[in-house]
């Protein structure tokens, strides 16, 4: 039985405008202590998992490449033509394993620490996944916040899956004490993913095994491609299979998905942190603040976004209007 570490790379990182473009979304911003999202991925995987395979875009599939190709002997690879969204993305690996093999599904762009609480999380979950189950992380919440969904459990057992909520129902997700925030991660065996989707959405299924006959050298062809449905595994899946299991995990994270999360990464004592305030992205520039608090500047060569820290959730409003009436700045 073999462990492979499915790496999904495909993301945009729109909340990280004008940081992350499409030509090179956060996952490859070596802004991490030199590094990275997508290699500290695959180096917290690699003394579990086997194999890597990334599952990534066409527009970033080099970044990607040039990282393993350095690091990394006889990894796999599939270039996605254009984005189908998690269910497919999964499925193009899936069909591509032996039916055994157990798949970690990582997205690249998370931030974990507490590496031996991490790898114990993950020897659950191969246990589960070995079983015949389909398993998802879930973290315990540190605040009530309203970015993630939400896994409603008792032990091992899925209750509920719960969208992202309001405040007040964050809020009580964490009073209540059973509700876990849905990491995006998962493991499974290649079979059971495969049998499963076929159950809940065949169309899925059978339109993702036909792109994935006529793919080239791993890339996928674009008409066929665009005829899948894009909807995510937890639509597809994970909402739906009555072979669910989560592993509740108190290991560090965070998605890395918005400003916020990157303010509350740097350490104050950080050239990125003034006070209450981060600045990102210019340089040589000298920056004050006065009078304001829980603001973030961010400059790139072509572009200066300031927000206050409150508002990280919306700078995808402004990436998706950009994405429409200036599409030079977010490509």
């Amino acid at each position: 039985m073999k462990i492979v570490n499915v790496v999904l790379s495909g993301g945009v990182g729109s909340r990280l405008w004008p940081l992350s473009r499409k030509s090179k979304p956060k996952q490859y911003l070596p802004i991490f202590d030199g590094q990275s999202l997508f290699e500290k991925t695959v180096s917290r995987n690699a003394s579990v998992c086997d194999q890597v395979m990334v599952v990534g875009g066409v527009d970033n599939y080099q970044f990607s490449r040039q990282i393993l190709n350095d690091k990394k002997e006889g990894f796999l690879e599939l270039v996605e033509a254009t984005p189908r969204n998690t269910a497919a993305a999964i499925a193009f690996a899936a069909f591509s394993l032996p039916s055994d093999s157990v798949m970690l599904v990582t997205p690249s762009d998370h931030l974990i620490g507490d590496q031996a609480n991490y790898e114990g999380a993950l020897a659950e979950a191969v246990r589960l996944a070995e079983q015949g189950f389909l398993v998802t992380f879930g973290l315990t919440p540190t605040r009530a916040d309203t970015g993630f969904g939400y896994i409603e459990h008792e032990g091992n057992e899925v209750l509920s899956f719960r969208e992202k909520p309001n405040e007040r129902t964050a809020q009580g997700f964490l009073e209540k004490g059973n509700f876990l925030w849905n990491s995006g991660m998962f493991c499974f065996s290649a079979g059971t993913y495969l049998q499963e989707l076929q159950l809940h959405e065949p169309e899925v299924f059978e339109k993702s095994r036909k792109a994935l006959d006529a793919a080239s050298k791993g890339f996928l062809p674009l008409d066929l491609s665009r005829e899948i449905p894009s909807i995510s595994v937890d639509y597809a899946v994970m909402e739906k299979s009555d072979k669910i299991k989560v592993v509740p995990s108190s290991f560090s994270w965070s998605d890395m998905g918005s400003y916020e999360a990157l303010f509350d990464y740097f350490p104050e004592n950080s050239k990125e942190r003034h006070g209450k305030n981060l600045v990102l992205g210019a340089g040589s520039k000298h920056v004050e603040f006065l009078g304001v608090e829980d603001v973030i500047l961010v400059e790139t060569p072509d572009a200066i976004l300031v927000l206050n820290r409150a508002r990280a959730q919306d700078v995808k409003k402004i990436y998706e209007k950009l994405e429409k009436e200036n599409p030079g700045l977010v490509n």
